[in-house]
């Protein structure tokens, strides 16, 4: 709120400076006004008000220097934090009938602001109304009213509009505003988690950002429906996305990816996790080597035996041990010949999980140089609510980052 209510007064003060110099003041009264204007300009509010009384108790004033010293009264005092002031000048500059279309939207724009600021919520509305009435469209308004609508906990309203501001913006061509987007996640989260999910990945496709991430990825686990079985794919998500990782995740993954028979990928994770201080410090440090050393032992007899299991897995009835081969070959850094198994367990067919196989031809193309082109369409196919199409989604925004 205060960050809106700064917004505001720099713009009115700027234009009732520029307004009090324009009007036909008498010296007496002209004088303090624009001493008043520069102790503004120096961030000084209090000592411009008694300035501005000084003007205003100069005998016999005209209408015009009223109406000066009633702005610059009210620019003061809603510097000041001095509201009820606020109020009672700037209602006062309103009703003069004096104002143009621009100045008289300006003001009840600060007077939203003022009786905002006053927990009165009725007023503030219905000078926001008139400012809108009076044609303001500003990005304060807007703001204002998304906070006043928050108050109020009319999280419809707020979704109604913040949908709005970025359907308007998508149609143009351009990218959503994050405010909007945030906006909305809020309201969303309040009694509508699909929709909620939706715009946490529509702000990471927008605004990729390492705090949307991890939103995003704790959030993952937990959707209806989603399968355990995707528990090593989140942390590998966490990991490329830059989300920070703990040393139980390090731990975690590795064994995750032990388990998968991927030991390969589990010795990258160590090394990862040591490179980073994460494992081999502190009490943990020897269960951390007893990983790094199991982890070195499988690898050395995946690599002895990968060709002959390869080999193996091309005669057999269906395509899930060409798959799983494809995958462990993948992982030691031969992403070609790697694919080109798990395309072949494809085609073989008698999948245990086809959407699975999907998913991990994507992310195999999206380490090969020369099946990149290829990655984003086979993850877009990858359908399913267990998970896979979520995972999917979401190495597409990686690889478009």
């Amino acid at each position: 709120m205060t960050r809106l209510r700064q917004l505001a007064l720099a713009l009115l003060a700027a234009g009732l400076c520029t307004l009090a110099a324009a009007q036909a003041l008498r010296p007496e009264v002209a004088k303090p006004l624009h001493q008043a204007s520069e102790l503004l300009k120096a961030g000084k509010a209090r000592e411009a008000l008694a300035k501005v009384r000084e003007a205003d108790a100069v005998p016999h004033k005209t209408p015009a220097e009223q109406l000066t010293i009633d702005r610059m009264r009210g620019a003061a005092a809603q510097r000041a934090g001095d509201h009820a002031t606020t109020i009672q000048a700037f209602e006062a500059v309103y009703a003069s009938g004096k104002l143009s279309p621009a100045e008289q939207a300006q003001v009840a724009e600060s007077l939203a602001y003022a009786y905002a600021q006053t927990n009165n919520v009725p007023k503030a509305q219905a000078w926001i109304a008139k400012a809108q009435q009076d044609g303001s469209n500003s990005p304060q308004l807007k703001a204002l009213l998304a906070w006043m609508q928050g108050q109020s906990g009319d999280y419809a309203a707020i979704a109604r509009d913040a949908s709005a501001a970025i359907s308007a913006a998508e149609q143009a061509g351009q990218r959503p505003p994050e405010a909007e987007l945030l906006r909305l996640a809020d309201a969303q989260q309040r009694g509508n988690l699909p929709g909620y999910n939706a715009t946490l990945e529509k702000l990471l496709a927008n605004y990729p950002k390492k705090e949307y991430w991890a939103a995003v990825l704790a959030r993952l686990p937990r959707k209806p429906g989603f399968a355990d079985r995707y528990a090593l794919d989140v942390l590998r998500l966490k990991l490329a996305s830059g989300t920070p990782m703990k040393t139980e995740d390090f731990m975690e993954m590795a064994q995750l990816a032990l388990q998968a028979g991927l030991p390969a990928e589990a010795k990258k994770i160590v090394e990862r996790g040591y490179a980073s201080g994460a494992l081999g410090q502190g009490p943990e440090a020897e269960r951390h080597k007893r990983l790094r050393d199991l982890t070195d032992k499988q690898l050395a007899e995946s690599t002895a035996s990968i060709d002959a299991r390869a080999a193996e897995a091309a005669q057999a009835k269906d395509g899930n041990a060409l798959l799983q081969a494809g995958l462990v070959i993948v992982s030691m850094g031969e992403a070609d010949r790697g694919i080109a198994l798990i395309e072949k367990g494809i085609a073989k067919g008698g999948l245990k999980r086809p959407e699975d196989a999907k998913l991990r031809l994507g992310q195999a193309q999206q380490q090969s140089a020369q099946a990149r082109p290829k990655a984003a369409q086979t993850l877009r196919s990858v359908q399913g609510n267990d998970g896979a199409a979520d995972i999917a989604r979401l190495w597409l925004l990686l690889g478009n980052g």
